[in-house]
């Protein structure tokens, strides 16, 4: 149980974070964490936060996450949003972890976290990709989203062959 005190710091860090008043959100998230270390909304907060503040370094940020998971192991959302940040930073096979890990946490939208991290898998990559990047390179990385696309849809290689197929 999260002390009423700590709870009182992540509520107006969350108002300050829905402000994007990163900082002043952090320096709650932050008084929450230090009035009760078990409280993983905080940590959560503190990364969610943090992403708006340069100065705080990916690996702060990484392991906010990580402490709110290890804190609320089931939360899917949490899994997500860790996901999420490794895709920006460039970190595939973490990402891929992460929304695996949601997946499996909640089988009811599975779907939809395989759907999110095959669009946002593709999108990422390729925009990392410089202008010489080879057709070999770009076909992996589609190969790899649309492994995550059809899954979401319940599909498989050979499913989506034969539809593709049709007339």
């Amino acid at each position: 149980m999260v002390s009423e005190a700590a709870e009182k710091e992540v509520k107006a860090a969350d108002r300050l974070l829905n402000e994007m008043d990163f900082k002043g959100a952090l320096a709650k998230y932050n008084k929450a964490i230090k009035l009760d270390p078990t409280c993983a909304r905080a940590y959560f907060g503190k990364a969610e936060a943090s992403i708006g503040v340069t100065k705080v370094s990916e690996d702060e940020i990484i392991n906010a996450y990580k402490k709110a998971i290890e804190l609320d192991p089931q939360n899917a959302f949490y899994y997500t949003r860790l996901g999420a940040f490794y895709l920006d930073i460039g970190k595939f096979d973490d990402a891929e972890n992460a929304y695996s890990k949601a997946a499996e946490l909640d089988k009811e939208n599975a779907k939809f976290y395989y759907q999110e991290f095959g669009f946002e898998y593709y999108n990422n990559a390729t925009n990392q990709l410089d202008e010489e990047a080879s057709n070999k390179e770009v076909d992996a990385i589609t190969r790899r989203a649309l492994k995550y696309i059809l899954k979401s849809m319940d599909l498989t290689e050979q499913d989506a062959i034969r539809i593709l197929n049709m007339k």
